[in-house]
């Protein structure tokens, strides 16, 4: 089995089935813990299908929100779901915003910071276009151990192959706090805060759970993408073995994140 997949993030309809509707829940339980003022303008940094903007636009009052992904389709998926005029969308490069310096007060990031090529320079990034006082702030999915849903997919993996060379927890290093910690404050933020945030994770049967892994979006679905017939039926039945199923048939797992927050210093 291949230790090389293409991971990219290019199907949004695929993402929302498998990521988004958990996405959704935890940008809401972020921005309850940034705690923000209303009437600041916003960036989100690779805004994917718009989760974190739809939440900025609804919980804050915003007076503008700018997002920016790579992703042609999530771009065009944000613009058609999102049309508050407050909002816009644009295709970009994390390490080259198209932002003038110090013209945003907050500026986001969800659940991208570890598919970004340079990280260090999307944070400094970030810095350079929000205003002194402002707040920089990230949160990634805990791959290493507190992301339950792929923690199983991935346990399950390496028992079909022992050989498995893919894995996200080996592929996200800044999944925890002291480097997250440490990427921000290498960025020259200060009073950096970092803290776990955890929903619950309940698929209602394994069809739930299983179907959205066939999307090819994300890591997980684009290896699952490499195996053939046989050996997709012997890792679905090893994740049937060792999944917690309760008595109604519901499988009950939890997702946590790490979020990390900054103040830009004055100049």
């Amino acid at each position: 089995m291949t230790d090389q997949i293409d991971s990219r993030w290019h199907n949004a309809d695929a993402y929302e089935r498998y990521m988004g509707r958990w996405s959704r829940r935890i940008a809401a339980h972020f921005l309850t813990w940034l705690d923000p003022a209303d009437g600041q303008s916003w960036l989100d940094l690779g805004c994917g299908t718009g989760a974190l903007s739809a939440t900025i636009l609804e919980r804050t009052n915003p007076v503008a929100v700018t997002g920016v992904d790579p992703s042609e389709p999530f771009i065009a998926a944000a613009r058609s779901t999102i049309t508050d005029p407050r909002a816009t969308f644009h295709i970009g490069d994390a390490r080259a915003l198209p932002l003038a310096p110090a013209s945003i007060d907050c500026a986001v990031s969800g659940l991208c910071l570890n598919f970004i090529p340079d990280p260090a320079l999307a944070i400094a990034e970030m810095s350079r276009v929000t205003r002194p006082g402002g707040v920089v702030a990230s949160y990634v999915w805990d791959y290493v151990q507190g992301m339950e849903m792929i923690r199983a997919f991935w346990h399950a993996a390496r028992a079909v192959d022992p050989e498995l060379k893919v894995d996200e927890a080996h592929r996200n290093p800044l999944c925890a706090p002291d480097p997250l910690h440490d990427l921000f404050t290498r960025a020259g933020l200060v009073d950096v805060l970092v803290t776990s945030i955890e929903i619950e994770t309940r698929f209602a049967s394994f069809d739930d759970y299983w179907g959205p892994f066939d999307g090819g979006t994300g890591p997980a679905p684009a290896y699952l993408k490499t195996l053939s017939p046989g050996d997709r039926d012997e890792l679905a039945a090893a994740l049937r073995r060792t999944l917690p199923f309760d008595s109604d048939g519901s499988i009950p797992l939890s997702a946590r994140v790490w979020a990390v927050r900054g103040t830009v210093p004055p100049s």
